[in-house]
């Protein structure tokens, strides 16, 4: 009996070199590199943002991205500090409808004087204070996304109903740093939840509150590594955590992110084979690609890379699904107050 084919790797890259457009706030660089992303069948993107550099924020760059594109992964940067959990989970959500859903976010944190000077609201946090903050920011936004069931709309012009009333609920969330009552404002996003993929490498400062964030709330973990051995201790641990806080580690993605620079066809041979080797080694569950210049190293590693992986059958040559959690083999949540009824019944 032949053996079964190996399941595809997860692979992500991120675009934050310099856009190749025109002007500085034009989509139309970052346009072409998602396409061509697609082209090469990746997961998804990711797109870096921070409150201090000058141009549009990634959310709207993938806002408008996202019409434009059919089947890739739109994952912008979402500062997590200085801002309301319900703007950014109805941001999050309008993303996943507008892309049908192909959303996710990645939460990060501001923690320098000048970013908190631009707000004028509150001093810059501790690391600690602000990751911890960015986690509450996570379940926010998964109860107001719970607080419509997915059929609480009826649009039923005879009757003028639009809402079920009894499929509406509120988040009633209280905690260190928010109290929220919600509901949210646009209906359950098509993905129920859009998956968070968060920058668990946690080195620098409030490294392990970082992970524990992760383990906790992130269904893709970032882990920026050199070598086999740094991500395979880093996916341990997250999967420890994540088993301590009673959750399944299986659903609980850990990619490793590698900075890469390609010049030639060899060199997007060679990332194929560092990729197969790693993987092969259960050094991470996928991998999450940071190029020096997307504009130079996207084109070899979707007509070089991609390829050969392809060929070794580890990477899909077309999208079976349409969401970004089918293309990484994550459910999609049931509703927690449905879930309820069903319980009580």
């Amino acid at each position: 009996m032949a053996s079964p084919a190996p399941r595809p790797i997860p692979l992500a890259v991120a675009l934050d070199g310099p856009p190749a457009a025109p002007r500085r706030f034009d989509a139309a660089g970052h346009l072409r590199l998602v396409r061509l992303a697609e082209r090469g069948t990746l997961d998804f993107v990711t797109l870096g943002d921070t409150f201090g550099r000058p141009g549009p924020d990634a959310l709207a760059v993938l806002s408008r991205v996202a019409p434009a594109t059919t089947r890739i992964g739109l994952v912008p940067t979402v500062t997590t500090t200085h801002t309301e959990p319900f703007h950014v989970a109805t941001s999050i959500a309008t993303l996943d409808w507008v892309s049908g859903g192909r959303a996710g976010w990645q939460p990060d944190v501001s923690l320098t004087a000048a970013e908190a000077a631009l707000f004028g609201r509150r001093p810059a946090p501790a690391p600690e204070a602000a990751w911890r903050e960015a986690g509450e920011v996570a379940e926010v936004a998964a109860r107001l996304w719970d607080s419509w069931e997915d059929d609480a709309e009826i649009r039923d012009r005879a009757s003028g109903r639009f809402i079920d009333r009894d499929k509406l609920h509120y988040a009633d969330y209280s905690g260190e740093f928010f109290a929220v009552r919600g509901p949210s404002t646009v209906p359950r996003p098509p993905q129920g939840r859009p998956p968070v993929v968060l920058d668990a490498t946690g080195t620098g400062p409030g490294g392990a509150t970082v992970r524990q964030v992760a383990a906790a709330h992130a269904d893709v973990a970032l882990v920026r590594a050199q070598d086999p051995a740094t991500a395979s201790a880093a996916r341990d641990d997250l999967r420890a955590r994540a088993r301590a806080l009673g959750r399944d580690p299986d659903r609980l993605l850990v990619l490793a992110s590698v900075a890469i620079e390609l010049y030639a066809s060899g060199d997007a041979v060679a990332l194929a084979e560092l990729i197969g080797d790693w993987y092969t080694d259960g050094a991470a569950d996928g991998f999450h690609l940071r190029p020096a210049d997307p504009a130079r190293d996207l084109g070899l590693l979707v007509d070089g890379t991609v390829p050969v992986l392809q060929h070794r059958c580890l990477l899909r040559r077309f999208y079976p699904g349409a969401t970004l959690r089918e293309h990484l083999g994550l459910p999609r949540p049931a509703n927690r107050h449905a879930r309820a009824r069903e319980v009580q019944r």
